[in-house]
């Protein structure tokens, strides 16, 4: 367990300093370069920078040095939490990033709350009994609510709830200071998209273990149904759907931005998408950063679960 743990983690530092070095090199071009000194220097177009102008901030940041010299003193910086300034928001992007993940952070905190309990229980039933009617019923409120892109299902929530009933407010950008209420139409639109997904994982995977000849045998030879779903089929019909489950965290992380930008939410999401059309490009190196992070922390954390559940890789 250890010696895998290791591997993973030397993998991933490897992983991390490759998409660094790929993101350095792009950011550190001239075209970019420029575009950092006109927003420092007042914003304005980069036709008006002269080159003596540029040459100057050049020296002053220090970025005049070699390119390896360069690299190595912003790794540095990173390492320290130092990932620069935003030209949009004009606050440390640390900060900004530490806000902004925090919001997410308890989005994907409800999702998983709601949505994993819910998608585990219908599945494994589901595949208990398959053919049955709720196996049927499953698997057409999965296949619908899985089929709707997360925006018709934003829009459909926020009409029947906030323009509707006006129990909710239609976006975040309403509520004043926190308020739990922001958070139900995101939540629940993303848990409708995700809940279809793991259910039919779950079912599949459940439906396969129940046929196996393991599992009759058990049956045949009289011990209770109970223990035999509990103690036989549920440990090997979740090894699929955990993995699936883990790796739900990098989407919910930087694959929400529709639903943030839908509802308002200030989440991470958002963020990134404000910094693409706003050019905040140390907000862009950042978060992308951050989601290759957790990308890959996702996939270890995966990994190491799927060799608790499944003993033939653990003692392999």
């Amino acid at each position: 367990m250890l010696k895998l743990i290791g591997s993973r983690l030397l993998q991933m530092l490897l992983i991390m300093g490759v998409i660094s070095f790929i993101l350095f090199a792009i950011f550190d071009s001239d075209k970019f370069k420029k575009q950092i000194a006109v927003n420092e220097l007042g914003g304005f177009a980069v036709s008006a920078l002269s080159e003596q102008d540029y040459q100057a901030w050049l020296e002053k940041k220090g970025l005049n040095v070699p390119f390896y010299q360069r690299y190595l003193n912003w790794v540095a910086g990173v390492a320290q939490g130092d990932f620069g300034k935003s030209f949009e928001k004009n606050e440390p992007v640390a900060d900004l990033l530490a806000t902004r993940l925090v919001h997410t952070g308890l989005l994907a905190l409800w999702v998983f709350a709601l949505m994993i309990p819910l998608s585990l229980l219908f599945g494994v039933v589901a595949g208990m009994k398959e053919g049955s009617p709720q196996d049927r019923l499953t698997s057409f409120i999965s296949v619908l609510t899985t089929s709707l892109p997360e925006i018709a299902t934003a829009i459909i929530l926020t009409v029947i709830f906030a323009l509707g009933l006006r129990w909710l407010p239609p976006n975040a950008a309403m509520v004043n200071g926190w308020d739990w209420r922001a958070l139900v139409l995101p939540v629940l639109t993303l848990v409708l998209y995700d809940f279809g997904y793991v259910a039919r994982m779950t079912r599949a995977s459940m439906a396969e273990v129940m046929n196996s000849q393991y599992i009759r045998t058990a049956i045949l030879k009289g011990l209770p149904y109970r223990r035999v779903i509990l103690r036989h089929a549920l440990r090997n019909a979740l090894i699929a759907p955990f993995t699936i489950i883990v790796l739900q965290m990098n989407w919910l992380l930087s694959g929400v931005v529709v639903v943030e930008v839908f509802f308002q939410y200030a989440g991470f999401g958002k963020l990134l998408l404000d910094a693409a059309l706003f050019g905040d490009i140390y907000v862009i190196q950042a978060a992308t950063l951050v989601a290759v992070f957790v990308a890959v922390a996702s996939q270890i954390i995966s990994d190491v679960g799927y060799t608790f559940l499944n003993p033939r890789i653990r003692f392999a």
